[in-house]
């Protein structure tokens, strides 16, 4: 099912029936000028869901076996397009609007492994997928053609987390490990942007990238219970920031006055706030009773918020500007995945239901 709940009051608005197995993977988009999510089940379909209306507009086989983990969403030629990776180690491409696969041979070349992280970027006016994989590599794909134009190869394990970014002009591909360390790619030749980023002690579950006072940066989360920031341009780590006592599986950036601030959730249970630019924790955020699992930044009535969601069942706002909790929503299984929508609507995954989570019509998205 999918539910649609209002954030400040904690009330149902919606509730919609479609998917009847386990929702694995969420990503969200627009389609004719409308927010829309896009959601993978283990009943072997993708779901196309407007967030405004909250109807399913479509539905179509995902052509995987197996389970998807990762979903991503870009554009090709202004048509919306998602990327899709899972167990089977093949990557499919698809047309949101028409629900169907995008055109004849656009069921990429497979990984040797299963597929663990996508992302997409623009590389020389091209739209394109990034890919990492249990296989220890990353590939790099054009949607247009559907094939893969480079293999990002150095990591030493599998390939945890990837987000994208512009230094120098140069559109770049920041990924994470169970080697400890962090990568800088060139998107448009697959050659290594500097030394591998060390530092960390423990795997690298979470990346995402901003700027500080102008430079690119990366923020990584790790198992060894740091926060590490990374100057992408220098290829050097800039600062370790201490606080969390467990694994840091989630990471989002945004800004709080006009200053970048990273959002990172943890099994500590804990949710904490650091300003950047300075390298300090501004803000802990207590209340879930268990591992947060997913965060997501934006504004709600002109003040910026963070939602994060956890194994205890709960989805938690806080205000960001004063750390205030703002409401706790009960979930009715474990969030397994989120997204959060270009109008601020949340979309959350768990069990076999679908969450849109509302925000006031000011709401806009950050990264």
């Amino acid at each position: 099912t999918v539910r649609v709940w209002n954030l400040l009051t904690g009330q149902t608005t919606a509730v919609l029936t479609g998917h009847t197995d386990w929702v694995r993977a969420v990503a969200t988009t627009d389609l004719h000028g409308q927010p829309v999510a896009l959601t993978r089940s283990e009943d072997q379909t993708v779901r196309v869901w407007g967030l405004a209306s909250g109807d399913s507009v479509g539905t179509f086989l995902n052509g995987h076996v197996g389970v998807v983990w990762k979903v991503a969403v870009g554009d090709l030629a202004g048509t919306p397009v998602a990327v899709t990776g899972g167990v089977d180690r093949v990557v499919h491409l698809w047309d949101v609007a028409a629900g169907s696969p995008l055109g004849p041979g656009r069921e990429l070349m497979k990984h040797e492994d299963a597929v663990t992280a996508v992302a997409t970027a623009v590389v020389k006016g091209r739209t394109v997928a990034v890919t990492g994989c249990l296989d220890r590599t990353v590939r790099v794909w054009d949607i247009a053609t559907g094939r893969s134009t480079v293999e990002l190869r150095g990591h030493t394990e599998c390939v945890t987390a990837v987000a994208t970014a512009i230094v120098g002009r140069r559109p770049v591909a920041v990924t994470g490990s169970v080697d400890r360390t962090v990568r800088v790619w060139d998107l448009a030749t697959g050659a290594a942007v500097g030394e591998p980023l060390v530092g960390h002690r423990d795997w690298v579950g979470a990346v995402a990238c901003t700027e500080v006072d102008g430079r690119p940066v990366a923020v990584t989360g790790s198992e060894d219970d740091a926060v590490r920031v990374w100057d992408l341009a220098e290829a050097r780590c800039i600062a370790t920031l201490h606080g969390h006592t467990e694994g840091v599986g989630a990471v989002a950036c945004t800004e709080v006055d006009g200053r970048p601030v990273a959002v990172t959730g943890s099994a500590d249970h804990t949710v904490r706030v650091w300003d950047l630019a300075e390298a300090r924790c501004t803000a802990t955020l207590h209340g879930h009773t268990g591992t947060v699992t997913a965060v997501a930044c934006g504004l709600m009535d002109a003040r910026p918020i963070a939602v994060t969601v956890s194994e205890d069942r709960t989805l938690r706002v806080s205000d960001l500007g004063s750390a205030r909790s703002l409401s706790v929503l009960v979930l009715p299984d474990v969030p397994s995945c989120a997204d959060i929508a270009a109008d601020g609507t949340i979309v959350i995954g768990m069990g076999s239901e679908v969450v849109a989570l509302q925000m006031e019509s000011s709401a806009r998205r950050h990264k």
